[in-house]
């Protein structure tokens, strides 16, 4: 083991102060005392294959006319056929990567009380969430923490504090790649225009610094509940511990963790923009007893007024805004828990 590795290992391995973690046991004791055992479909960590998912060498982008074709053409054949591929030599240093990951320890190992407190951060009111308040069965909650934060904050912060300065340089670098993702997933379907420029800038973007705490009843809670996500696009950067899995031809199959890696993942908005070529697919993670897991994620976003319609015909879904995409979604989590998504708004919809 490397020096490099060996501060890794100790970095997931070595437990946060007791004050630092969310108190789920506490507050969510209720819903645990009542569902714990008693959930369907068997334990959620039930063995499930681990899989590698499609690795792609974007330095190909910068080679040969031919390299270049093969690269795109790779892109384009994993976000329909996986919804999720992995992209190294992906242009963003190393040394952002380790930054931003030794800035995210840092902050969640403030008390739980502090961070809680909407004082720590000069972020968004509501940029610290924990553990799931709309969680009415274990199989809705989610063990974990996360600071979920608009790059509007950001861009705005007058505070030259190392987090803050770490933030701006990963987000200077992870929005080119996502505009050229998006620019080959649209080449591909014969469009080619300015749509995504315009519209995902870094001011609509959000970044998601997310927390997994050691959990022990980690056989009966997620990490994540499966979701899929309301972007069109989300580049993710995550640690060595794994805990990753998501939906493959009706099946869960687990990610195996690659350190060279950042995975990118479709959303819900290409889906509807690609009238259903590309794959926005179901993903969760998973609990781990005994160590803590860290990632970042980055999500392609439009402005609320962005107004999205499938580029080819017959269309599938109706044309709506991201604004009100948005509002549906969280008025379902609210009535019923979970997320419905791109369902609701099919132009044949068969849900009430």
């Amino acid at each position: 083991m490397g020096v490099e590795d060996a501060n890794v290992f100790e970095t997931l391995t070595k437990p946060l102060r007791m004050d630092a973690d969310p108190p789920f046991e506490e507050t969510y004791k209720t819903l645990f005392q009542n569902s714990i055992g008693k959930a369907t479909g068997g334990k959620v960590n039930d063995i499930i294959e681990e899989c590698e998912l499609p690795v792609i060498d974007l330095s190909g982008l910068n080679r040969s006319k031919s390299d270049r074709e093969k690269c795109k053409r790779e892109i384009a054949e994993a976000s329909a056929q996986w919804g999720f591929f992995q992209a190294v030599n992906h242009g963003i240093p190393r040394e952002i990567l380790e930054r931003m990951h030794h800035e995210q320890v840092k902050l969640f190992q403030h008390p739980f009380d502090k961070k809680a407190s909407k004082n720590l951060l000069n972020f968004s009111v509501d940029s610290y969430r924990w553990g799931t308040p709309s969680a009415t069965c274990l199989r809705q909650f989610s063990w974990s923490e996360a600071f979920h934060i608009p790059l509007t904050d950001i861009s705005k912060s007058v505070d030259s504090n190392s987090l803050s300065s770490t933030i701006k340089e990963y987000e200077a670098t992870v929005s080119v790649l996502a505009q050229s993702i998006a620019a080959i997933l649209a080449e591909n379907l014969g469009v080619k225009s300015n749509f995504f420029a315009e519209n995902c800038l870094p001011s609509t973007c959000y970044l998601r610094m997310n927390r997994y705490p050691p959990c022990p009843i980690s056989s009966e809670v997620f990490g994540l509940m499966p979701h899929t996500d309301s972007d069109f696009l989300t580049i993710l950067y995550q640690d060595q511990v794994g805990g990753l899995q998501l939906v493959k031809d009706g099946r869960w199959i687990t990610v195996k963790p690659n350190p060279d890696a950042l995975i990118v993942n479709i959303g819900d908005l290409f889906e509807a923009w690609s009238n259903g070529v590309y794959k926005s697919v179901q993903h969760r993670v998973m609990t781990n007893r005994q160590v803590q897991r860290f990632s970042v994620a980055y999500f392609f976003c439009p402005s609320y007024d962005t107004v999205i319609q499938s580029c080819r015909e017959p269309s599938l879904y109706r044309k709506f805004n991201f604004r009100e995409y948005r509002q549906q979604v969280q008025e379902d989590v609210r009535a019923r828990g979970y997320k419905i998504g791109l369902p609701r708004f099919l132009l044949r919809s068969q849900l009430g």
